[in-house]
């Protein structure tokens, strides 16, 4: 059974900081990342890493948000700084393994100006 359980959103200022964990379990994953959808649009890619520790970046974020991965604890990390109020959405941890997509509950981000 597959379970992708996401920690470490909250409220933040403007400018501030914050660090999502998604830690997965149930089975290896080839790829990991995180989308993120605001209040009445659509999910976007955030950042996604590959086994191979390739990584992807929505333009929005590059020079501001770091992806990583732990493969030990099959956990991927999402640094977050230098936060926006257009960051403001829920945070969706996700996995791909062999075809198929997983995906965790979210956590909330929310960044006051």
């Amino acid at each position: 059974q597959v379970q992708l359980v996401e920690s470490g959103g909250g409220l933040v200022q403007a400018g501030g900081s914050l660090r999502l964990s998604c830690v997965a379990s149930g089975r290896i994953f080839n790829t990991m990342g995180w989308y993120r959808q605001a209040p009445g649009k659509q999910r976007d890619m955030v950042a996604t890493i590959a086994n191979t520790g390739g990584t992807n970046y929505a333009e929005s974020v590059k020079g501001r948000f770091t992806i990583s991965k732990d493969n030990a604890k099959n956990t991927v990390y999402l640094q977050m700084n230098s936060l926006r109020p257009e960051d403001t959405a829920v945070y969706v941890c996700y996995a791909r393994a062999w075809g198929t997509n997983y995906w965790g509950q979210g956590t909330q981000v929310t960044i006051s100006s």
